[in-house]
């Protein structure tokens, strides 16, 4: 009787514990009591474990079923010959030889201005007059001297034809009529510069003195400035490393950040000497300017073609790695199948010159050959590849 009984009660409690409803993770961390905390967590972590072992078998299971699982995708690119064009990128600034001060010849008071600042003018034009300090009317009587010398040496020289007078009263007469000639030459050489006149086509930029002012030969008795910017041009320093690739009629681009514009022009002129003092030569690029808006000393950017290849083997840079002997290589493909299998196979190449993104190859890649592009760093040498082109 008594084993029954506790069998009886054993029962009962079995049976009150199995119709106990679980408690919540909430409402075990709601009751702050930590060794009940602590039992749901290893109980959780038990769990866990129990999931990741079961997780590990499946993917080992599928992997095995796979057989795609470890062949690496990649995409591939035929290589193709291109027009490749370097290009060294310097600065320099504009200038115009045509871009003067002009001073007076001779001493004298400002008589006249005929322009003001933004004319344009016309080679030979008249732009002041200096006061002339009564050359003119010395200048007249000098040619009224001179019209009288020559009716005397015309007078003397028909006598003398018809064997009348002297030789040397004709020479007398002949020598005076040259000497007032040349008197009268000389005046009117010193007179013509009381006309300041334009040296050649272009714009007055400034004008630094004002009618009614004494003017005089020499420094800062400058009267005008004159700027012709129909003939601009870039002159610049090119190190002379490039002095056998930059040579006259190469192309360049040129851009004014400034006025947001960008032209193409040439090379005019390469100079013939290398400054000692930083290695380098100058050259000239001519800057069309239509439109008037690029002056003397602005600033431009050039980029200057210093290398061309028609038929040049270009790859991204992207691509390329490096062993440790410092070679550079590639991925190509070979033995491709229909279904788009093929065998990696490692390239050494030997690269050039860079522009941008892209690099020349110049040894061991030819045109046709199919180069892996996406996925080139995470194959090896003769590992099997697919390729997954669009």
């Amino acid at each position: 009787m008594k084993n029954i009984y506790i069998l009886l009660v054993t029962a009962l409690i079995l049976n009150a514990c199995g119709n106990k409803k679980e408690i919540s993770i909430d409402e075990i961390i709601a009751t702050d009591d930590v060794t009940q905390i602590n039992s749901k967590k290893l109980e959780i972590d038990a769990k866990l474990q129990l999931l990741d072992n079961d997780l590990k078998k499946l993917n080992e299971k599928l992997d095995a079923l796979n057989k795609d699982k470890n062949t690496p995708l990649i995409t591939t690119l035929t290589i193709k010959e291109a027009v490749f064009k370097h290009s060294i990128e310097l600065q320099g600034n504009v200038q115009t030889k045509q871009n003067i001060l002009v001073y007076p010849e001779m001493p004298g008071i400002l008589k006249s201005v005929f322009v003001k600042e933004g004319d344009k003018v016309s080679k030979g034009q008249i732009l002041a007059t200096i006061d002339d300090g009564g050359m003119s009317q010395q200048l007249a009587q000098l040619e009224a001297n001179a019209q009288l010398a020559k009716t005397t040496y015309e007078r003397q020289k028909r006598l003398w034809e018809q064997k009348i007078g002297s030789e040397i009263q004709f020479l007398q007469t002949q020598t005076a009529f040259e000497a007032q000639a040349s008197a009268v030459n000389q005046l009117k050489s010193q007179l013509s510069k009381s006309t300041i006149r334009a040296p050649f086509a272009g714009i007055i930029d400034a004008i630094f003195k004002e009618r009614g002012t004494v003017v005089a030969p020499g420094q800062g008795a400058e009267i005008f400035r004159i700027v012709n910017l129909s003939n601009m041009y870039i002159e610049t320093e090119v190190p002379e490393t490039y002095i056998g690739s930059i040579t006259e009629g190469k192309f360049v681009e040129v851009s004014f950040p400034v006025l947001g514009e960008t032209l193409n022009s040439k090379i005019r002129q390469v100079s013939n000497y290398i400054n000692p003092s930083n290695r380098s030569f100058k050259i000239e690029i001519d800057v069309p300017n239509l439109k008037g808006t690029i002056k003397p000393n602005l600033t431009a950017k050039l980029k200057l073609n210093d290398y061309t290849n028609e038929n040049a083997i270009l790859i991204l840079q992207s691509i390329i790695s490096e062993n440790s002997k410092g070679e550079q290589f590639i991925y190509i493909i070979k033995d491709k199948k229909e279904n788009n299998e093929a065998i990696a196979e490692r390239l050494i190449i030997e690269t050039g010159k860079t522009q941008g993104d892209f690099i020349e190859v110049i040894k061991n890649l030819t045109a046709d050959t199919e180069i892996i592009l996406e996925g080139a760093r995470s194959v090896n040498n003769g590992q099997v590849v697919k390729v997954i082109n669009k």
